[in-house]
């Protein structure tokens, strides 16, 4: 039904930025919150960044700073530029949105992408 398809993942010395995109497609009528979740080895997958409907942002202390999360509705995608890496930033992001799928059904569900790799190192 619905498909989220993140991209902008790779190799990068620290210090340096990469920009993320996630594109949902699919039947999709509205898409609410929208965030960016990331997983390092041996570690839980944690939340990076949410986004709303209207824009309001809420960032994890750890990226506060120097990542960004946006997003283009007319586009259904959402980003997440981030600048001034570190090592410890190195991890599979996901990018998670919540979907409104059924003009009768008042109801949104959520859906999970399949991650990009970031690895950050010298």
């Amino acid at each position: 039904q619905v498909q989220l398809v993140e991209s902008g993942g790779g190799l990068v010395q620290p210090g340096g930025s990469l920009r993320l995109s996630c594109a949902a497609s699919g039947s999709i009528l509205r898409i609410g919150a929208m965030a960016w979740y990331r997983q390092a080895p041996g570690q839980e997958r944690d939340l990076v960044a949410t986004i709303t409907s209207l824009s309001s942002t809420n960032y994890a202390d750890s990226v506060k700073g120097r990542f960004t999360i946006s997003r283009d509705n007319a586009k259904n995608t959402v980003y997440l530029q981030m600048n001034s890496l570190k090592p410890e930033d190195t991890a599979v992001y996901y990018c998670n949105a919540d979907v409104r799928t059924s003009t009768w059904v008042l109801r949104s569900v959520n859906y999970w992408g399949q991650g990009t790799q970031v690895t950050v190192s010298s």
